[in-house]
């Protein structure tokens, strides 16, 4: 092939080549996908309803939350699909979509996981001015903000991958439209035509990583100064979910897109690739929810309602 206009599909990554597997494989993403939409959506429905949550800590959590259900609904129910009737393609603009809405969704949530530790910075360093600092038009403007810079991010980014010239074939070696791999397929040299935007993303995705940093920094501080226990309980309680998913975020981000060569395997990439894109988002609900006290009333009340 050319170029990237004579391809008319791609081929993605099987996640097993007997029947068998291929079939444990669907059922096995179909009980998490839905386990994950149930979770997720039960939240965002208990967050909606419950004006008692409606702050903004519970707001930045309804975003999180959706973008969640966005980035999975983007790749796994194509993967399935996939394994259902034992078929490897995805059509060239569906590959685009895919690209474009995974990484809108995980450039929003990295957004907008740096604002969600502004919040809980400002919450605990500087309560007198909470009111104020994080009012309801800030709360929105910030949270627009995140999807609005997520949004850009994977325009700019999508219309720089599908612009090179693939001439490497059309195997996607990955269970998803995943940039990386994409990028594989490109013209030897063509790489570097996208290495402006990536330096660019690099930098940014740094400083907010150093934001989060400091501001957890900084909390920890504020909590270990609270006289009672009572009270770093409560503000540990508000902290350490959020904490939990930016490392988990991060981790799993970073060990995918900058490991070294000399360890990459199909297997691993696959199993990493899982990790970071299907893991977070169906384990979210599960963090958050663990430890917080006026989320699970608000679940129980929800049920109390629904049920006769």
């Amino acid at each position: 092939m050319s170029n990237s206009s004579s391809i008319s599909q791609f081929l993605l990554l099987a996640f097993a080549g007997t029947r068998e597997l291929q079939l444990l494989h669907f059922g096995l993403f179909l009980g998490i996908y839905l386990a994950a939409l149930l979770a997720n959506g039960l939240i965002i429905t208990a967050i909606a309803c419950d004006r008692r949550l409606h702050t903004p800590m519970y707001f930045f959590l309804l975003n999180l939350f959706v973008l969640d259900l966005g980035s999975l609904s983007t790749t796994v129910p194509k993967a399935m699909a996939n394994s259902l009737w034992d078929n490897r393609a995805i059509s060239y603009w569906g590959c685009v979509a895919e690209v474009f809405f995974f990484f809108f969704c995980a450039a929003a949530e990295f957004y907008l996981l740096t604002v969600m530790s502004y919040d809980r910075y400002v919450a605990i360093c500087k309560p007198l001015h909470y009111g104020t600092l994080m009012g309801s038009r800030a709360c929105v403007h910030m949270a627009a903000a995140a999807w609005g810079s997520g949004f850009l991010n994977a325009l700019l980014h999508t219309a720089s991958t599908f612009s090179l010239p693939l001439c490497q074939g059309n195997a996607v070696d990955q269970f998803f439209c995943e940039i990386p791999k994409i990028l594989k397929l490109s013209c030897s040299g063509s790489f570097l035509r996208k290495a402006g935007l990536v330096i660019l993303s690099c930098f940014l995705a740094f400083g907010c990583f150093v934001f989060i940093v400091l501001s957890y920094v900084q909390i920890f501080r504020a909590v270990l100064r609270i006289p009672s226990q009572q009270g770093r309980h409560k503000a540990f309680s508000t902290c350490l979910p959020n904490l939990a998913v930016v490392s988990l975020f991060i981790s799993t981000g970073i060990f995918a897109y900058l490991k070294p060569p000399s360890i990459s395997s199909p297997v691993l990439d696959l199993v990493v690739a899982v990790l970071y894109s299907v893991v977070p988002p169906a384990v979210n609900p599960l963090i958050y929810s663990m430890r917080n006290e006026e989320l699970k009333d608000a679940l129980r009340k929800l049920f109390a309602y629904n049920l006769p």
